[in-house]
């Protein structure tokens, strides 16, 4: 990972932007919250992108905080993650959960060691070197085909005036050029649809393979946003054992196994 790939300096005591405060989703009343969630957004959405996700992941007492990711301002956007880690209300473990060039920048985030976050979520990640050959949707119809195969996830993202369309031909940051997203040593969940047209599942999952403390799943029949296709229930559920295997440690120790 080359040097410039991240915005290098983070205030020591950063103030949230007017205007600017993540989305949030939090535990039942009268539960312990067991950790937190932090969900950088792909091109073009916005947190209205994650509502489903994050009631569902906090259903099961885990905070959710969603942060729309300015690809013209990663530097704000960074700044932004390092406010949440460090805001003592959220407990641990704090992970990054990321989808498109969320996922890719939770990986740079990761692999650059700036934020003490205690694992990675990477979902339908975009690929620098695959993006740059992507052909263009050729209409709404055709992005929604590409981005999700589930009907209410079409209908909030046609329905949501902050959603950006067209933004999945929107060149990734030229900073990012030549990178391939990889193991950074910290616990990680690697999730991927197995018809994504814009990420190879096999270029995207491969530089995970083996790694220590990493799973990679592949969605059957999954388009690009798996946290938002057909399958969210079960791709949720992978998340949160995910969650629950990083609580009891680092080394994701198993929770439910076959019988023998």
């Amino acid at each position: 990972m080359t040097t410039t790939l991240l915005p290098q300096s983070i205030p020591a005591a950063p103030g949230p932007a007017a205007g600017d405060a993540p989305t949030a989703y939090d535990e039942p009343a009268g539960v312990a919250a067991r950790g937190t969630l932090i969900v950088l957004t792909g091109r073009g959405e916005s947190a209205a992108a994650y509502g489903r996700f994050g009631r569902r992941i906090s259903a099961d007492a885990y905070k959710v905080r969603v942060v729309e990711v300015d690809l013209d301002d990663l530097g704000a956007t960074r700044d932004r993650v390092h406010e949440l880690v460090a805001d003592a209300t959220l407990p641990a473990p704090r992970v990054l959960v990321g989808t498109d060039s969320g996922a890719t920048f939770a990986a740079a985030l990761a692999e650059g060691g700036q934020h003490a976050v205690d694992g990675v979520v990477l979902a339908g990640l975009a690929l620098p070197e695959q993006a740059a050959a992507a052909a263009p949707a050729a209409d709404w119809d055709a992005e929604l085909e590409t981005r999700s195969a589930c009907p209410a996830h079409r209908r909030v993202l046609s329905e949501d005036e902050a959603f950006e369309r067209g933004a999945l031909q929107r060149d990734l940051p030229s900073a990012w050029a030549g990178y391939v997203p990889g193991p950074s040593g910290l616990p990680t969940l690697v999730v991927h649809g197995s018809e994504d047209p814009l990420s190879p599942v096999d270029v995207a999952l491969a530089p995970f393979t083996g790694a220590p403390a990493t799973q990679t799943w592949v969605v059957e029949g999954g388009r690009h946003d798996v946290l938002n296709d057909v399958t969210h229930r079960s791709v949720a559920a992978t998340v949160v054992l995910f969650l629950e295997r990083l609580k009891l440690g680092a080394d994701l120790p198993v929770i439910v196994r076959p019988g023998a």
